[in-house]
């Protein structure tokens, strides 16, 4: 899979938390001939189903994204905004936005207020308005913006805005195109609101009612000056979720995908994230309980614009998660 193309397509698709419609399209689109069926919920995740007879089996990623929601109109046509998930002012200050009907502009910051000092309430958007009658008729007030930066290549790494989590969506993709031979009934669900509280996977979940379920999102990395705060490192292979704090996986889970990944020979790591949750935090709680582990991708400078992973990780991730959804699986109740 050319992974940079895959990611291109999805950042043009709109997609920030809460408004997912245009990305799950294309999602839909792309995922549509590898299905025997796809279908929306009512919450719109997209929920990919290729059949069997064994247990039933959910992987989720998360296809929204942080971002920019208007507030307030301001007479000059400036724009206040609210944040939609884990926006750092230092992380968005100077960095252009682009809306759902294409009208763009940047972050500033109040004349008066130091970079130092400054909160999300100390930023407005710029959209070049003249003033209120002219920015109203370029946006309304609950209209979101996402980056409008580029993704490229280098060297083995992938920069881009939202690999958080667009990266493991196109990793769902691709072993989705490659899975052939299974008895295991798989669900992969592309999952809303998951930066505003794993939301979508928490319905998904209680939906599908799975006997194992695969989280994959990403997860911090490793940087410079700042070792001790990661578990994962760059080209390190795909990383097995112990824990975030959301969830700390099934042990089976956790034991599964180790060996998955020892008999296929895939490159993996184990990961301890002690900061910020994903979907397995949703779904291991559901009805009863269900077996959940994570596979993720290892990420640095997680939401901003230029969040990094390397390709070898991806790939990793491909092959872990292809593995396990072709394994005969036994059921729930075995393995507990």
């Amino acid at each position: 899979m050319d992974y940079l193309s895959v990611i291109e397509m999805l950042n043009g698709s709109h997609g920030p938390a809460g408004d997912e419609r245009q990305i799950a399209a294309t999602l839909k689109r792309l995922a549509e001939p590898y299905a025997d069926e796809c279908w929306l919920d009512t919450m719109g995740n997209l929920i990919v189903h290729k059949k069997g007879t064994g247990p039933k089996v959910m992987f989720a990623a998360h296809m929204d994204c942080i971002g920019l929601i208007v507030t307030h109109i301001h007479k000059d046509g400036y724009l206040s905004f609210g944040k939609l998930g884990g926006v750092r002012p230092e992380s968005i200050l100077h960095t252009p936005f682009r809306f759902k009907n294409g009208v763009c502009g940047v972050v500033s910051l109040r004349r008066k207020v130091s970079p130092k000092d400054m909160t999300i309430d100390d930023l407005y958007l710029d959209i070049g308005a003249k003033n209120e009658a002219h920015a109203r008729r370029l946006v309304q007030i609950g209209d979101t913006a996402v980056f409008r930066m580029p993704a490229f290549a280098s060297e083995s790494r992938l920069v881009s805005p939202y690999l958080d989590d667009r990266i493991a969506c196109a990793v769902m993709l691709d072993a989705i195109s490659h899975i052939r031979a299974h008895t295991s009934d798989l669900y992969f669900v592309f999952t809303v609101q998951e930066e505003l509280g794993l939301r979508g996977s928490k319905t998904a979940a209680f939906s599908i009612d799975p006997d194992y379920a695969v989280a994959l999102d990403v997860t911090a990395a490793e940087e410079l000056d700042d070792k001790k705060q990661a578990s994962t490192i760059l080209g390190g292979g795909a990383a097995i979720k112990v824990m975030d704090s959301s969830v700390i996986c099934h042990p089976e889970m956790v034991k599964l995908l180790e060996t998955f990944a020892m008999e296929s020979k895939i490159p993996c790591q184990k990961e301890v994230m002690l900061s910020g949750g994903t979907d397995a935090g949703a779904i291991h709680v559901s009805r009863e309980g269900v077996l959940t582990g994570g596979i993720s991708i290892p990420c640095r400078y997680i939401h901003t614009p230029t969040e990094t992973v390397d390709l070898s990780d991806v790939s990793a991730a491909v092959r872990l998660l292809t593995a396990f959804a072709q394994k005969n699986l036994e059921t729930t109740k075995d393995v507990m």
